[in-house]
């Protein structure tokens, strides 16, 4: 009898132990992982910040609904930073304002275009994506943490559905957009592929 006690004693002491070392996996990440958390936060903010702009000044769904998803992506990898301790970068939650210098400048280049036209404004909303895309399988070849890896995959599969919708407005409206920043062979697999679920 104390023999089976002290088995089941063990048993549960070495699950214990188990599940203890599996909540610890991946506690630690490296500087590339951070500092790419740490980009693409803000990034994610950008595109929702233009979002913003683009649909108070044309009254357009598509700017409402993908922008809504964009917070949902920042939740995402707020999630991740406070996971591994890391501040967040947005301390000024101010629409247009961002401590990285390049995305400070990029925000005001992006908005200025806006102004111009709906379609210039449609037209801004596929380069976002089609930069976030790029930035961010660039960042997921980087990593071998498992959760950034998951959180990278949901967000470019967004992405990928968010550029579906905006070069479909532009197509409507007779104006055909070109990649910038992803190849165009990887261009035409997203338009010809269908809306995706990304595991929302």
């Amino acid at each position: 009898m104390r023999t089976s006690i002290l088995f089941s004693l063990t048993f549960l002491f070495l699950l214990s132990c188990n599940k203890d070392e599996n909540k610890n996996d991946n506690v630690t990440i490296n500087d590339d992982d951070k500092q790419g958390l740490i980009y693409t936060r803000q990034e994610e903010k950008l595109a929702y910040d233009v979002y913003r702009y683009a649909f108070d000044k044309y009254g357009l769904s598509i700017f409402d609904n993908i922008s809504n998803s964009e917070s949902t992506h920042q939740s995402k990898v707020i999630q991740l930073l406070e996971k591994y301790n890391i501040p967040d970068p947005i301390v000024n939650v101010e629409r247009g304002v961002f401590d990285d210098t390049h995305l400070q400048e990029l925000y005001i280049q992006l908005v200025k275009k806006v102004d111009i036209s709906l379609v210039d404004a449609l037209e801004v909303g596929a380069t976002i994506e089609d930069l976030d895309i790029y930035d961010i399988m660039e960042l997921y070849t980087i990593t071998k943490n498992a959760d950034i890896k998951n959180v990278y995959e949901s967000l470019i599969c967004g992405s990928r559905n968010h550029l579906r919708g905006f070069t479909s407005q532009l197509t409507s409206r007779d104006f055909n957009y070109s990649p910038q920043f992803i190849t165009p062979d990887l261009y035409q697999t997203i338009l010809s592929g269908s809306h995706e679920n990304c595991g929302n």
